[in-house]
């Protein structure tokens, strides 16, 4: 592990962008006349849920394995996913030809476990039993590392899952600075659950010498980022909240993404259920963007952002991380929030 992230120089992001992009897709940076309006200023999305296996997990997991001892590589390695990492990871181990064993929580949706194992992956599912899913999984797949020689995994709290996320803000800035040279961007809201994609992308940020602001958008019960910063040191969730956001419920910052975010993150907000439905209909209303709830999420704060006072400025990001959910899933949750 890298003593300090927080030292990555731009030419470290850029061979990171150089590697990633050999297997990842550029996701486009969308607008709509239609969302700037209700929003209140000009808003721009990166629409990361059309990523390869659907989220930005690929991204981190693929520099992760590429970074891999021979050894460790023929092993194979081991890592606990409410589902976007392990989908990510899945498909990476599959590019690399590194076997992949995830440990999911027996309650995350069957999209997520019938993508993974369709990447070649193998899935052993743990039962929470009233503690936080995180921690039991973790457990679970720690205790496999021991038992089977395998390389245990974390899905955040690791050096090069986050390096591998500054490749999506280094696109994002490519592809922004194409539209606006002369304008920056003011403000980028990113969803957060341990912190990872925060990190690599305040990283990537901080190595362009941007002086956008970055924002980590979480669920409501789920807001130890916002309890950390504040603190200056990790919190935890001692409770298990319910949200529709499973995809950030993480039970603590990793140390890891923490130790960047405490030095670039210029805050955070959060979103209710309630919230992300409506970031997930005008997603799809607007921009034919299928989103699942945590994807929606930081879309879901801007769009809220005026309405509760929060200034963000005049040009604004959103990153939508990602689009796996079922389509009953989908169109019970649009449904519901069109009936509100």
């Amino acid at each position: 592990m890298r003593t300090s992230l927080l030292d990555t120089p731009w030419s470290t992001t850029h061979e990171v962008f150089e590697t990633v992009r050999t297997i990842s897709r550029e996701t486009p940076l969308l607008t709509s006349a239609a969302l700037d309006e209700i929003a209140g200023f000009q808003l721009f999305i990166k629409a990361e849920s059309l990523q390869h296996t659907g989220s930005f997990k690929l991204r981190g997991a693929f520099y992760r394995l590429k970074n891999l001892a021979p050894e460790q590589r023929q092993n194979g390695v081991v890592a606990f996913s409410s589902g976007n990492f392990a989908q990510g990871l899945a498909r990476a181990g599959q590019i690399l030809g590194v076997p992949v064993t995830i440990v999911m929580p027996h309650d995350v949706p069957q999209m997520k476990v019938l993508g993974t194992q369709r990447y070649g992956a193998r899935v052993v599912f743990s039962e929470p039993g009233g503690r936080p899913r995180e921690m039991v999984a973790a457990e679970m797949a720690a205790n496999l590392a021991d038992r089977e020689h395998l390389t245990l995994l974390h899905p955040f709290n690791d050096s090069d899952v986050v390096l591998g996320h500054s490749s999506l803000g280094t696109e994002l800035l490519q592809q922004f600075e194409a539209l606006h040279e002369d304008h920056p961007l003011d403000t980028l809201l990113v969803p957060a659950g341990g912190g990872g994609l925060a990190a690599g992308i305040a990283l990537a940020l901080r190595s362009h010498g941007s002086t956008t602001r970055l924002i980590a958008v979480e669920p409501s019960g789920y807001d130890d980022l916002a309890r950390s910063l504040a603190a200056g040191e990790r919190h935890r969730n001692e409770t298990a909240s319910r949200t529709l956001c499973d995809a950030l419920q993480a039970v603590s910052p990793g140390a890891v993404p923490f130790s960047v975010l405490l030095e670039t993150l210029s805050g955070a907000l959060s979103v209710t259920d309630e919230d992300v439905k409506v970031g997930m209909r005008a997603a799809l209303e607007h921009l034919k963007l299928v989103l699942e709830p945590s994807g929606a999420s930081a879309l879901a704060a801007a769009l809220g952002a005026k309405r509760r006072g929060v200034e963000l400025g005049s040009r604004v990001c959103v990153v939508c991380s990602g689009g796996n959910i079922a389509a009953e899933d989908f169109a019970k949750l649009v449904a519901e929030e069109a009936r509100h």
